[in-house]
């Protein structure tokens, strides 16, 4: 099966009350890792690829690999989405490249530049039959280039100005959520009800949660038991991620727990095998827990299984 672009997914998860799992990529063993956890849970996949991957593992390297992975196991749908794509010449590329989806995020920019600049690679997209995901309000936290103190929850009406005037296909909100391991201080807070009005005013429109990892607590325990300093951290839980999937957000993003199972599970290898320096001998069971913890949130949090 040839890479495929997200409407038909987000059209039967809309309907189904589910949720697409976009999971970030960096290296192989994680492409490996999130394929054979789609294969097993017969469930379609968004491979994301941020600035930061394209630049350490290069954008022809990460399509050799999502080929290969496509070649291994044609069963699953899988597309190819960039991450926070800071500029028009970057969406360019990677739509130049053979993604079949591309996010622009012009959300630290003034209203009308984000409008702008959404736009442009809307009209750049659509001819060449690419999905656009733009994003409006503000998430606090880090995720590589993507930093902000400050979090501005996304006006509903603004919502539909944008979407009407842009043209994208999906619109990252922000409800609450936040980027990196340390979203929350005290007990974590959705604002359902501003998702639901968004839901409401945009209807059969697919809905964006970015900064949705659960950080659970037993990889950072387990990274802190074999000399890691993963201190504080805390996700959204994930029956609150579940319940949104019910209100029209059709992708969640998901990409600090990963790098928490990769990290926590090459860090016990280490300590529990010191002689070893074959970097095959601790990336098999980094791979195998990258693909439990996929798995588990295609079925759990998402709820997409058998969905193929």
């Amino acid at each position: 099966m040839p890479l495929v672009g997200p409407k038909e997914m987000f059209a039967k998860a809309y309907a189904g009350q589910y949720a697409i799992g976009a999971f970030n990529v960096n290296n192989m063993e994680i492409i490996q890792g999130i394929m054979q956890a789609a294969a097993q849970e017969k469930s379609p996949v968004i491979l994301q690829v941020s600035a930061g991957a394209r630049k350490y593992a290069g954008q022809g390297y990460i399509m050799k690999l999502v080929e290969a992975a496509l070649a291994d196991d044609p069963s699953v749908p899988v597309c190819v989405h960039l991450d926070h794509g800071p500029s028009f010449e970057m969406c360019r590329d990677c739509i130049d490249g053979g993604f079949t989806s591309v996010m622009i995020d012009g959300s630290h920019l003034p209203y009308e530049e984000n409008v702008a600049i959404t736009k442009q690679v809307v009209e750049y997209a659509h001819p060449k039959n690419v999905w656009v995901e733009a994003e409006l309000g503000k998430l606090a936290g880090v995720e590589e280039h993507v930093s902000s103190n400050e979090h501005i929850y996304t006006d509903p009406d603004q919502a539909v100005d944008f979407v009407k005037r842009t043209g994208c296909d999906s619109l990252a909100i922000a409800i609450g959520t936040s980027h990196g391991a340390y979203k929350f201080k005290g007990d974590a807070q959705l604002d359902f009800p501003r998702l639901q009005i968004i839901s409401d005013k945009l209807p059969n429109y697919p809905l964006v949660l970015h900064g949705a990892s659960s950080v659970p607590q037993e990889f950072v325990e387990l990274c802190n038991k074999f000399g890691g300093q993963v201190g504080g951290a805390k996700g959204v839980p994930e029956e609150m991620l579940r319940q949104a999937a019910r209100m029209g957000v059709c992708k969640i993003n998901v990409d600090t727990d990963i790098r928490l199972a990769l990290t926590a599970c090459i860090r016990q290898y280490f300590r529990e095998h010191p002689e070893q320096f074959d970097p095959r001998s601790y990336l098999k069971p980094a791979r195998e827990a990258v693909k439990n913890m996929v798995a588990h949130k295609i079925r759990d949090v998402m709820g997409s299984s058998g969905k193929a």
